[in-house]
């Protein structure tokens, strides 16, 4: 062998044998390409991360798969198979709301309900200060006796002024029967005459000081009339039966005319507003049934009747959140839940739950068999 072949055996690098010492993550090597200084991972071992990779992307296909299926059933749940005659849209669940405001200024002197409190018609539910109302109430009271007596003084008057009256009317007939005798001069009869229309006259007046004192006494009852009015109208109460949703001032505030004491839910008067496109709101009549199912209760039927339908188009509000639906006008329809009917689940009336309404538009249909709503 010569010497540079010598030197090349030793100069040239030796290959990797399997009974070398280990790598220090314990994994296979294998020799590198030509030109490269870094080890390469065994077939072994990619083709065991290549089956991790397509269990996981199965498994993802097989989630995605359940929860299609999932929401599909959901969907089919809150949206049973309807038979032609019968729209839906959805809505949430609106009760009116009624603003109990102070009439007058003043301050808040009693709060007798709050928030979440059942209330029936009439009932009390805060008081303002009305002290110096009270006292205003208590000197026209006075006046009105004061008036009263003043009255009564002048009805004593007009009997006492009649009976002067009476006793010139007859002093006068004497007089004029003297005269015609011979037994009395024409003078005196002049004289009997001047009294009687001095009395009629004194009658006269005393008449009108009654009706003058009876004015005052009028004027000093509508005085009386007016505080109690007023007093009554600071003493708030609930003017239909409801749930107090808001209390919007507190004890002692000072409020203006007009000012926003609480806000209360009108529980006899709830309703859904829904969208329908034109081709299906024209089919749907004043009065016709109804059924709102709310999402927090998808087993349960509401019956209803239709109580409003807009007589022009508008663009879809956000709330119907299809956009094929987004596309078209459409008209609002507003469905009633009877007042007879809630008038016995007034605790159960809650605002602002999503639902769907669904409506006739053939008086012919049929409710399915999950639409039949509860036994009235």
């Amino acid at each position: 062998m010569s010497e540079n072949s010598k030197i090349d055996e030793k100069t040239r690098p030796r290959p990797i044998e399997h009974h070398e010492a280990p790598t220090p993550n314990g994994r296979d090597l294998v020799p590198a390409p030509s030109g490269a200084g870094l080890p390469a991972l065994a077939p072994a071992r990619v083709q065991v991360s290549k089956r991790r990779w397509w269990f996981r992307v199965a498994l993802a296909i097989a989630l995605l798969a359940g929860g299609a299926g999932g929401a599909y059933y959901w969907w089919q749940g809150l949206h049973p198979q309807l038979p032609p005659g019968i729209a839906f849209g959805n809505g949430r669940l609106e009760a009116d709301e009624i603003n109990i405001d102070t009439k007058y200024a003043g301050r808040i002197f009693e709060m007798l309900a709050d928030e979440g409190d059942l209330v029936k018609a009439g009932q009390v539910v805060a008081r303002m200060d009305t002290r110096d109302l009270a006292a205003s109430l208590k000197k026209s009271e006075a006046q009105v006796a004061q008036a009263r007596r003043a009255v009564d003084e002048a009805g004593a008057n007009v009997t006492q002024q009649k009976t002067q009256v009476l006793l010139a009317q007859q002093e006068y007939e004497r007089a004029v029967a003297l005269v015609q005798k011979g037994f009395q001069t024409k003078e005196v009869l002049d004289q009997r005459q001047q009294q009687l229309d001095g009395a009629n006259a004194a009658l006269n007046a005393a008449d009108l000081r009654v009706i003058e004192f009876q004015h005052a006494l009028d004027a000093a009852t509508h005085d009386v009339e007016l505080y109690n009015v007023e007093i009554a109208d600071n003493t708030l109460v609930a003017p239909r039966d409801g749930r107090i949703q808001y209390r919007i001032a507190n004890l002692g505030e000072v409020l203006p005319a007009g000012g926003h004491v609480f806000a209360m839910l009108d529980t006899a008067y709830v309703y859904m507003d829904i969208y329908l496109p034109t081709e299906t709101s024209g089919k749907v009549r004043f009065g016709a049934d109804a059924r709102i199912v709310l999402d927090a209760y998808p087993n349960v039927a509401i019956p209803a009747k239709v109580s409003f339908i807009a007589s022009q188009a508008q663009f879809t509000p956000k709330i119907v959140e299809t956009q094929i639906e987004r596309d078209k006008l459409m008209f609002r329809i507003r469905v009633r839940i009877d007042p007879e009917r809630l008038r016995s689940r007034a605790e159960a009336v809650r605002s602002g739950l999503p639902g769907v309404t669904y409506v006739f538009t053939d008086p012919a249909v049929k409710w399915p068999a999950s639409l039949h709503g509860p036994a009235t």
